[in-house]
Formats: structure tokens, sequence, C-alpha cells
């Protein structure tokens, strides 16, 4: 059953990198438009204005579907732009000190690395929880849990908060993943690599129904 709070099934984080020189928000629409209903920006290039420009640009495209935008770790720009909320990790800005600047944050998203962590501050100021890696993946190296379909079982028996499954997330992999017990599955080249980002975000889509429906 979907969150009042959280009902997003399927959340795309960007990663130019991985969008073989294709435009940004182009790749993000065709997601959109294949069923992606959260949108992080994740800017690892871009700084200060130009990051800002960026989040207001492709603000403007998701208002059109309603998909709300997050902004990867950067209070200024989330707040600039209207973004809907900010997405931090444990070397980021605290979610106290976000909740304190910015009492407008709808969506406050923090990144779980290792099971202690649901019992600080920060886990409870959260609005979801992100468990990366789900699987170990080669766009993000710098990690300290590789969680496994067991881990988002046990987390899921240890909070009520919105679980966010992050980390090697495929077509293949997508209806365990759900029916181990997230609530939305966060995919970066899965969706940005594929040759159709509509078609990659569909597929998906589908996979989570099955992933759903098995669980009841």
């Amino acid at each position: 059953m979907a969150n009042k709070q959280f009902p997003y099934r399927l959340y795309l984080v960007t990663d130019e990198g991985s969008m073989a020189g294709r435009d940004l928000l182009w790749v993000v629409e065709e997601a959109v438009k294949g069923g992606v209903d959260l949108v992080q920006l994740r800017e690892k290039r871009l700084a200060g204005d130009a990051f800002l420009l960026r989040a207001k640009r492709l603000k403007a495209i998701l208002d059109k579907y309603n998909v709300p935008l997050i902004i990867n770790d950067n209070l200024w720009v989330a707040e600039q732009c209207g973004a809907a909320g900010i997405h931090v990790g444990n070397s980021d800005v605290p979610p106290a000190a976000v909740k304190q600047e910015w009492p407008e944050c709808s969506l406050l998203g923090l990144s779980i690395e290792y099971e202690q962590q649901l019992d600080t501050e920060d886990a409870r100021l959260a609005d979801y929880l992100a468990l990366s890696p789900v699987f170990l993946t080669a766009t993000k190296t710098d990690t300290v849990t590789e969680w496994q379909l067991e881990g988002v079982q046990r987390m899921r028996g240890m909070t009520d908060k919105p679980l966010v499954a992050i980390g090697g997330i495929s077509q293949l992999n997508a209806a365990q993943v759900i029916n181990a017990g997230a609530d939305c599955l966060a995919v970066v080249s899965a969706i940005c690599s594929a040759d159709s980002p509509e078609y990659a975000a569909a597929q998906l889509r589908n996979e989570i129904e099955k992933g759903l429906q098995s669980s009841h």
C-alpha cells in the first residue's frame, strides 16, 4: 500500500556520466513519460549558479508532469529553485540543519549505510530512508554495506519510514526488491544509460507492480 506522504515508486537519480552525451533534460523527461515519479538532481561537476540554472530548467519540465524534484546535498540550490526536497548522506548537511534552515522542505531523504543509523536523530528527522547500496554498483564506490534482499527485509521490520532501495537495481531484480519491503526503487544507469529511457522506466514500473502484487 502506498504511503500517503510518500506515494512514489520509481525514483530517478541523475548521473550525467551515464547518459552517453545525451541531454540530461531530455533523458529525464523521457523517463518521466515512462513512469518515473520522483527525480533527484545529482551534480558532481556543476556548482553555484550553473547548478541552480540546471535545477530550475529541470523543475520547469517536472512541474508539467507534477513530479517532485529533489536536490542532492545542496541546500542553497534546493531552496532557490523551489525544489520539493533534498537528499543527504552521512558526510553532507545534517537533517537537523536542513529542518532549521529550510522549514518548507517537504521531502528530506537520508542515505542509510548501516543498521545503527536507524537509531540516530538524523534518521528520525528524515521523511524517507535510502538503503544504499542494495547491490554493489560502479556508480557509487564509497559505500559501507551491501544490503542485499535480506538487508531490505530486515530494515523493513525495524522502521515504518518509507524505504527507497538504490544500487544495482534493474528489471531483473526490481520485483524482488519491492517484495523484500522497499517502497520505492531508485535507479541511475538502468534508465540513464538505456537506449530508450521511457521504455526502461515503463519496464521497471511493470516489475514494481509485480513485486507489489506478490508481496500482498
